[in-house]
């Protein structure tokens, strides 16, 4: 096999889309559902933090949503727009910062899912996020925040693997989540992208560090923040008829947090 190239992997986003997208219609699924049940049940706008390809803010909008997205990488905003372009619904899509950031008029519902809140890592920029995030919400909005908590006691690395097929390639996405430092509270992640068709085969590989959290420290989190309360947890089953505890064994965890 030849030897990867190495590239940040939201510069490829045609690939990184075709990894996520399949979950689409189940997270927005329930994103709706937890407006509904958690949230405000009169206003449809929707604001997404780091939206990547915009798989959901497109979705979200063709359900009826105003939807809004930011993200830093222009590679993924050119994609997200192309993707609006060609399916010929309408939304709003901007550069911008997880941790610092403010919208003219307010919304009802905010999300974020996989694990793209641990890119912020400190505890100021994760604060900071959450009260851009507060103030973005209007009173009793949600914010649907999804992340992978932390077991200090693992010694390994964790493993996860997905491989989907689009036009005829095959994507395979390998990540290593590499063992935690509860002292620095980072964990080394590396990503292996490998693109497969009858006419070419690509090795990419990224490299970078997420923030840590066991569910306590999350609580810590949320509590430094007033204006947020946790309505519900749930996990990346994404079943409503199924909430969670935020300290169950369960490390994947969807967090409904509500505007107050």
């Amino acid at each position: 096999m030849p030897e990867p190239i190495a590239i940040d992997w939201y510069d490829v986003p045609r690939l990184y889309d075709v990894v996520f997208d399949v979950g689409t219609a189940q997270e927005a699924d329930f994103l709706e559902a937890a407006a509904q049940k958690y949230g405000t049940s009169d206003g449809r706008r929707v604001l997404e933090p780091a939206c990547g390809t915009g798989r959901l803010v497109a979705e979200l909008a063709r359900r009826g949503w105003t939807a809004r997205g930011f993200d830093r990488n222009r590679n993924m905003l050119a994609y997200a727009r192309k993707r609006l372009a060609t399916t010929g619904v309408r939304a709003s899509l901007a550069v911008g910062d997880m941790a610092r950031f403010e919208v003219a008029r307010p919304f009802d519902l905010a999300h974020c899912l996989v694990s793209t809140f641990k890119y912020l890592l400190d505890e100021d920029s994760a604060r900071s996020h959450l009260e851009c995030v507060a103030r973005a919400l209007r009173p009793g909005g949600i914010y649907v925040l999804g992340l992978h908590l932390t077991d200090y006691g693992r010694m390994v690395d964790e493993r996860e693997r997905w491989v989907e097929q689009r036009g005829g390639s095959t994507v395979t996405s390998d990540m290593h989540v590499g063992p935690p430092d509860r002292r620095t509270r980072l964990e080394p992640v590396r990503n292996r992208l490998t693109e497969k068709s009858a006419r070419v085969e690509r090795h990419y590989e990224s490299r970078w560090d997420f923030r840590t959290y066991s569910a306590r420290e999350v609580e810590a989190l949320i509590r430094s923040v007033p204006a947020l309360e946790i309505a519900a947890v749930h996990d990346f089953d994404y079943d409503m008829a199924r909430p969670r505890r935020l300290r169950d064994e369960r490390l994947d965890k969807v967090l409904v947090l509500r505007r107050v």
